[in-house]
């Protein structure tokens, strides 16, 4: 196959497809036998999406007459998909590590929210910055996810609460969407909790009348895309029939339904998402098995998010329950200021330590779970042709290593691929060794 190319991974040592027949999402059997090919190359294409995956040889047979951008020699190493991260809260202003102090003493997350704490503290300060610095801030994050190996995030605004600086946080999202190697899928997340001076239902009305009204003008104008509506869902936060108004409400105008449910208390969140047709539920600490049921039925993913879990003392989510029950289990970072981590590799690790997965499982609900849990696995979470040029190369004759190496993805994660285009490049790799 003549022409030009952008992109050939040759020789690789393992080649970690994860889907090789267009899946949408795996279920548990699905993830039990990934696809993995050894001796293997890839080609992506002038327009970034994946040309060709297999054999080498074949490979080099097929385009023996082509000519690439870059060639990079895999050999040794091992290819897997760009990571998904479906939980994010990465646009804010002023950190909050004074309060792991207070958590490491005993104190709760709601007695710290009810003390002045949690969100209403960097709401505070997230009004008070400008679209600058928190675009600036958002960069160097986001910079830091894609060399833990995310290529594809999901980004919540959730820290203005009032109108003018959730567009304000939309606003940098749609800006990093635009200018940097990295996929966004964008969420609104208004009802992140009660401002300060109003009652839920008040809050409730506000975003119904006003912020959804406002969010679909500026959607039409091209001005910013949004992809998904969230609602924390919680006792003293916004109750089951206000979730369920503003989910719908954002679901006319067109977004897709990703909420936190059933996070600190059992608030029949699972239920209320199938039945309004949620592409995702996240947290699900205290979900019921009623609802497990509800969302294995309704093909609606759960998001879980280990580090949460890990770092407020709270319940394991019961993973294992959700993979026998048939539920399509994602995983996310869950970063923000209480959950201050980066890196998929660590919460995959946190998963399979913790929620007991296995590392197939894993890598299945941070690649194509995790995509399809925003709506994306027709484009990416597996390498396979017509998808997009998503990849990361690890330096390692296993791919296992990424889970096993608890935070040596620093030292292990030799190249970024995005779009077929090499965002980051780890020099450390050339001279290091995964063993």
């Amino acid at each position: 196959m003549a022409g030009r190319h952008r992109l050939l991974l040759e020789n690789a040592q393992q080649l970690v497809l994860v889907c090789g027949r267009g899946e949408e999402y795996l279920l548990r059997d699905g993830a039990a036998g990934l696809p993995v090919l050894r001796d293997a190359s890839v080609v992506v294409g002038l327009d970034g999406c994946i040309k060709a995956v297999g054999q080498a040889d074949v490979i080099r047979d097929q385009f023996s007459g082509a000519t690439f951008e870059k060639v990079i020699d895999c050999s040794g190493k091992c290819v897997l998909p760009g990571l998904v991260d479906a939980h994010t809260h990465p646009v804010w202003a002023g950190d909050r590590v004074h309060e792991f102090a207070m958590k490491l003493a005993g104190a709760s997350y709601m007695e710290i929210h009810q003390a002045g704490g949690g969100i209403h503290f960097t709401v505070e300060h997230t009004r008070k910055a400008t679209e600058e610095e928190l675009f600036n801030t958002f960069q160097h994050r986001l910079e830091r996810m894609r060399r833990a190996g995310s290529t594809l995030v999901e980004c919540k605004s959730g820290y203005g609460l009032n109108l003018e600086t959730e567009l304000k946080m939309l606003r940098v999202i749609e800006r990093a969407k635009q200018s940097m190697d990295i996929g966004i899928s964008s969420t609104y997340c208004g009802a992140h909790s009660v401002p300060k001076g109003k009652t839920a239902t008040e809050a409730t009305d506000d975003i119904i009348n006003n912020h959804l009204p406002k969010l679909k003008e500026l959607q039409l104008s091209g001005e910013i895309h949004v992809n998904n509506i969230d609602v924390f869902c919680e006792k003293g936060v916004f109750d089951l029939e206000s979730t369920r108004r503003i989910l719908q409400a954002g679901k006319d105008i067109g977004l897709q339904i990703n909420f936190h449910g059933d996070e600190l208390h059992p608030m029949k969140s699972a239920e209320l998402g199938a039945e309004l047709g949620a592409r995702a539920i996240s947290h699900l600490e205290e979900v019921s098995d009623e609802g497990i049921t509800a969302m294995a039925r309704a093909k609606c993913a759960a998001v879980l998010l280990p580090t949460t879990a890990y770092m407020l003392r709270l319940k394991q989510p019961q993973a294992r329950k959700m993979l026998e029950e048939g539920v399509i289990v994602a995983l996310g970072s869950d970063f923000n200021p209480n959950a201050y981590c980066f890196s998929m590799p660590m919460v995959m690790h946190l998963a399979c330590v913790n929620m007991k997965m296995s590392m197939n499982e894993a890598l299945v609900a941070a690649t194509i779970n995790a995509a399809y849990a925003l709506g994306k696995s027709d484009t990416h979470g597996s390498i396979e042709a017509g998808k997009q040029g998503d990849l990361i190369i690890i330096n390692s004759s296993r791919w296992e290593h990424l889970i096993y190496q608890f935070g040596g993805h620093e030292a292990l994660i030799n190249y970024v691929i995005v779009k077929g285009k090499v965002v980051y490049q780890n020099e450390m790799c050339g001279t290091m060794s995964s063993y």
